[in-house]
Formats: structure tokens, C-alpha cells, sequence
């Protein structure tokens, strides 16, 4: 952050990309402005796909797009059914077979997961899941350091 406490866009050539994206079924757009600012934060070019994307849209932009970092976040509780769905969908697709992608928010009507629900969106070929919690962002930001790909800082 610069000293007056907004936040920075890097928008250098070379930049790596990502697209942060809400699920078919949740309107919930704040999420995303956070994520979006987050990761323009760590040096990242940013599309913000907005809020009730449609799966076809979200799997035409990705291909279009050719991001390094797909972002998808929910709040309405239904994110581990529509993440997974769409999620296998885009593991199916050659292009985007390798592309690193993580999933947040509130995933479950219940408040948490249950391991059965983690574990579909791992198996559906999530890189990372992100429950709410007070340790969110700092998990976030150490499994961005993980990616072979590096943001501008």
C-alpha cells in the first residue's frame, strides 16, 4: 500500500494475470472487490468477472484470457457444489488442465465444510480451499508465494 493507504495496480507488462470470479448462483460482489484489490496489492493483473457468472462464461474467459491464477469466492454457502461443478468442467479442458486455481469464502450452508465437501472440491482439482476465517488472507498470500509464477511487489 502507498503511505495514504490505497492500494497500488501493477499493471507492468509481464505481469502475471489472474481472474477472480463469484459462482453461478451467488450475487455477492464485495468479495470480489476485495480479492481483486488483494491480489493487484501482490503485483497481479487482475479481470474481475463480477458476481452469478455463468459456468460457460467463466470457462470462456479463462481459455480466452490464459490467466496464471483463476480466484473463485462465494458467500451464499453454495460455493462447494457450484466450485466443484464448474471447477471439473474446466480440469476437462487441456488448456486449462495446469492452471492454478482456489476456491474461498463461505463454501457451506452450514457455516464450514465438512471433510466430504473439502475433499469434492480437491478431487474436482481445486489447488486450494479457503474457509473464512481470521487466517484467510495470510493463508492466501503464503499459497500465492507457493506458485511458480511471481508478482511484481
Amino acid at each position: 500500500m502507498n503511505p495514504a493507504g490505497r492500494v497500488r495496480q501493477v499493471t507492468r507488462p509481464g505481469s502475471p494475470r489472474a481472474i477472480v470470479s463469484g459462482l453461478s448462483s451467488d450475487a455477492h460482489t464485495w468479495n470480489l472487490v476485495f480479492l481483486e484489490l488483494l491480489l493487484a496489492e501482490l503485483g497481479f493483473q487482475v479481470t474481475n468477472l463480477g458476481a452469478c457468472v455463468p459456468d460457460d462464461l467463466l470457462v470462456r474467459e479463462c481459455l480466452d484470457l490464459a490467466p496464471d491464477l483463476l480466484v473463485l469466492s462465494s458467500v451464499n454457502g453454495h460455493g462447494h457444489l457450484d466450485g466443484a461443478r464448474v471447477v471439473r468442467e474446466l480440469r476437462g479442458l487441456p488448456p486449462l488442465a495446469g492452471l492454478p486455481i482456489v476456491i474461498g469464502g463461505k463454501l457451506g450452508v452450514a457455516g464450514g465444510l465438512t471433510g466430504a465437501q473439502r475433499d469434492e472440491l480437491v478431487r474436482a482439482g481445486c489447488d486450494a480451499v479457503f474457509e473464512e476465517n481470521a487466517e484467510t488472507v495470510t493463508a492466501f498470500r503464503r499459497f500465492i508465494d507457493t506458485l511458480p509464477i511471481r508478482a511484481i511487489r
